[in-house]
């Protein structure tokens, strides 16, 4: 374990201990101290990104997103995005290439409702805040397989490389009552590379700045039965100092001084294929595997090796074009072993296994599911758990029908936990296309998550006497498709009751630093919108975010804001094709936010520029290069921990052309 202050001593004026390696406390994820910007900059920047994504479409060209791609995150059953009545965002393996994001954050950061913390660099811990919700308020899949630490309750999404990516889906909003605990703010679902033609080959190599080494290949392929993937990739960096903090009890964040630059490396595999047997039988199998070294800043550990894997199964039989049944049996594993100057100090190991049997039924022009859904969650660890093992178990249901030009979408659940009992969840979704081109859509849902291990029995820090958090959320949004572009525009109120968080208040001898309790409610509203056109050859997109989120419980805290949510963000990316070359660029901007429960630490508000070009020397061969904040800006998304300045990124990729 490394926390962020020295064992045996409180931690002064800072509200939270904050874990930098993968597997710690999970003491919340807040910290001190502001950065100095020019804030007023970030906020006219930011209404600036604002008024281009609302306005942009005023411009005649074609749309950029492709409505019609198949998406199946929102319902557990396959629709189209245009007919999706939730709050969506695709990225796809064109947009991974074209955007040459560095990581998953990279990639994420600017989507809808997405705020991101990040704790120093290249493969340090990062936490996605949805909508406002907590970082473990947000479901991640990988192929269907829920991914995470059942101690921490967060994913390791900074050890998914994007090479292995072939396409994520963010559904934004409550979803419990189809995927039970964690689904607050929303599920994001990470799908691994597949074949795109009867023999595909993939290579690509980069070398950047931080001394940063990247490289990848993969061949893939199907034929009229049968497919299959394989997939490599390495990484690895020198990094930079993650955590600018000094020793107690006169410093901050991890509370030591080490100036050196944390580096990072990771190897991953991916390994997947699927046959079909005839037109009522199919089954399809994968194993997705990272490995990861990390160098950190820290007081009991400063560096991890760590492991995350996912491996399942899936069958599908389907007797007629009305009844479709799907077996999946599947085992999430995340593994770290930390060290203190190479010397090992703890383990922690969480195994998952999941099963589920859904039933999809086709009768009086709708679509009916029936499901179950069983997690066993195991704790292997040097550090003494009370209770290192649950199983949880939920049923649901769910109903979509169109009616004319009116949509629904109901579902219903019931999650019976071996520790905590039962929780019922549901939701209700309403659609109409009241012209050919505007959506309006209406949804009310409601969403639980079970405390994790650390929350309840972590020494010194965890209470079994938590309660399950639940929410209550509303949505109205409207949206439009149009032969120059299309938009869209929700608004969201979403209410927490025992919203498990940091409370910073010594209770010796038990807690002497604190201890995790429940906030009695919590208020989050917010505003997103999104736009996309073609200017002048130019394809152009943007999204802004609105936020606010509060903390609704009486005492000293009421009012203030929830920690690291920037209140306003909001993105541009512009893209265009001359010839055989391709450039663009992307402007994220963030307002500032505070770092803790008391608003006492400020992190000021930044923007980011990031600069694109790509030459296509072959069909087969492009060279790219990309510009990371180019402006060299300094900030912080977690107070102390570093962020990279400017950087630079080349890459040769080669793919046949399909």
């Amino acid at each position: 374990m490394s926390w962020g202050c020295v064992h045996g001593t409180p931690a002064p004026r800072l509200l939270p201990l904050v874990p930098i390696s993968r597997h710690r406390a999970g003491l919340a994820r807040r910290r001190s101290v502001a950065v100095h910007s020019h804030v007023l900059l970030v906020r006219r920047s930011a209404l600036a990104v604002a008024l281009l994504s609302v306005f942009a479409p005023a411009f005649a060209a074609d749309a950029a997103n492709d409505l019609t791609s198949v998406v199946v995150t929102a319902t557990r059953t396959e629709q189209t995005q245009s007919s999706t009545l939730a709050a969506i965002t695709v990225i796809d393996r064109s947009d991974i290439e074209r955007l040459q994001p560095s990581s998953v954050q990279d990639l994420l950061r600017g989507t809808p409702g997405m705020s991101i913390a990040n704790n120093g660099g290249p493969g340090k811990p990062t936490s996605l805040f949805l909508r406002g919700s907590e970082a473990d308020h947000v479901l991640v899949l990988v192929d269907g397989i829920k991914i995470g630490s059942a101690t921490l309750g967060l994913p390791a999404i900074q050890d998914i490389p994007v090479e292995q990516i072939e396409r994520i889906e963010i559904v934004r909003g409550p979803f419990s009552s189809l995927y039970g605990s964690e689904a607050i703010g929303g599920v994001i679902q990470i799908f691994t590379r597949r074949p795109a033609g009867a023999f595909v080959p993939n290579f690509s190599f980069g070398v950047g700045s931080y001394d940063t080494l990247r490289g990848s290949a993969g061949v893939a392929g199907r034929t009229a039965q049968a497919w299959y993937s394989l997939e490599a990739s390495h990484d690895q960096t020198q990094g930079i100092n993650a955590c600018r903090g000094k020793p107690f009890p006169n410093g901050g964040g991890c509370y030591t001084y080490e100036p050196d630059r944390d580096g990072y490396r990771n190897n991953s595999l991916s390994l997947q294929g699927g046959y079909r047997f005839s037109d009522a039988w199919d089954a399809d199998a994968r194993v997705f595997r990272t490995e990861a070294h990390n160098k950190y800043d820290g007081t009991s550990s400063n560096s991890s090796d760590s492991v995350s894997q996912v491996a399942g199964t899936r069958v599908h039989y389907k007797p007629s074009k009305a009844l479709t049944f799907t077996l999946s049996l599947a085992q999430s594993v995340d593994l770290s072993d930390n060290y203190l100057n190479n010397v090992y100090t703890s383990t922690f190991n969480t195994r998952r296994n999941l099963g589920s049997l859904q039933a999809d039924i086709g009768a009086g022009g709708g679509l009916y599911s029936l499901g179950f859904d069983v997690q066993g969650d195991k704790v292997q660890s040097n550090t003494t758990y009370v209770v290192d093992h649950r199983v949880n178990r939920g049923w649901f249901g769910q109903w979509q029908q169109t009616f004319g030009s009116q949509s629904l979408q109901a579902s219903v659940r019931r999650d019976d936990n071996s520790q905590f009992g039962g929780k019922n969840t549901g939701s209700l979704l309403w659609g109409w296309d009241f012209t050919q081109e505007l959506r309006l859509t209406a949804s009310y849902g409601t969403a639980f998550k079970a405390p994790t291990f650390n929350e309840l029995y972590y020494p010194y820090y965890g209470k079994s006497t938590l309660r399950p958090e639940s929410s209550r959320s509303f949505e109205l949004g409207l949206r439009g498709t149009h032969s120059w572009g299309g938009w869209s525009l929700n608004a969201f109120q979403n209410k927490i009751n025992d919203l498990i968080a940091y409370d910073n208040t010594p209770n010796p001898p038990l807690y002497p630093y604190g201890s995790a309790n429940n906030i009695e409610r919590a208020r989050i509203r917010g505003v997103e919108a999104t736009a996309h056109t073609t200017v002048a050859e130019w394809n152009v997109s943007g999204t802004a975010t609105w936020l606010d989120p509060r903390n609704e419980t009486n005492g000293s805290y009421h009012s203030n804001w929830l920690p690291r949510r920037a209140k306003q963000s909001g993105r541009i990316d512009a893209d265009r094709q001359m010839g055989d070359l391709s450039f663009g660029g992307s402007i994220y901007v963030a307002g500032d936010r505070y770092d803790d429960l008391a608003n006492n630490y400020r992190l000021g508000g930044y923007a980011l520029t990031d600069l694109r070009v790509t030459y296509a020397m072959h069909k087969d061969w492009r060279l790219q290069l990309s510009a990371n904040n180019v402006f060299n800006k300094h900030y912080e998304t977690a107070a102390y921990y570093n962020q990279p300045g400017r950087n630079y990124m080349l890459t040769l990729r080669y793919q046949p052309a399909q």
